[in-house]
């Protein structure tokens, strides 16, 4: 199988059950500010969930973004490495380059309803194989170590991670004939 070049999407979604103190974070201070900004679209407090101002309220899929930055400063602590995602030693290893963040449900009476999710998407790995239930990845431009060794991970595939792009390597295109 030839090397393909791919890169990894995690879709971290944050509930009321959220337990870590990053959870926690992102996701009050994210229903702190879908309630303000939602007040722009909302000013007669005539619809009370984020589904009914989608369906009623023009423009109001901009919620998304304007509510996305009062968790940029929390993304930015992860300094580029992937939450919850572990290669088959333990480590956190992934690193991502880019997120997008997204509200998937919120009440503005009811904070227990809120719910989030932040899409990371990794920097461009090179899959070499697939050993089991694991890839064999390493980084799309590695380090040559002594003797050209290239350090890989193993990392299984599991709920909420896939694989987002896939790049094959080009081939030489056949000569015309005639």
């Amino acid at each position: 199988m030839p090397d393909r070049l791919i890169t990894l999407c995690y879709r971290k979604i944050i509930d009321a059950t959220a337990t870590r103190p990053w959870d926690k974070l992102v996701w009050g201070d994210s229903y702190t500010e879908f309630r303000l900004q939602a007040q722009n679209f909302n000013p007669e407090n005539r619809y009370r969930s984020f589904g009914e101002m989608l369906h009623y309220v023009p423009g109001a899929e901009r919620l998304h973004f304007l509510v996305s930055g009062a968790v940029t400063g929390y993304v930015q602590q992860l300094s580029e490495r992937m939450p919850d995602i572990f290669n088959n030693l333990g480590r956190q290893f992934l690193r991502f380059n880019r997120f997008q963040f997204e509200l998937i449900n919120s009440d503005l009476q009811d904070k227990s309803k809120h719910q989030v999710a932040v899409n990371f998407v990794s920097t461009t790995l090179r899959w070499h194989d697939t050993v089991g239930q694991l890839l064999l990845v390493s980084d799309a431009a590695p380090a040559a170590a002594p003797g050209g060794e290239v350090l890989t991970h193993l990392v299984q595939l599991q709920a909420f991670l896939s694989i987002y792009s896939i790049q094959t390597p080009e081939t030489d295109a056949p000569a015309n004939a005639g």
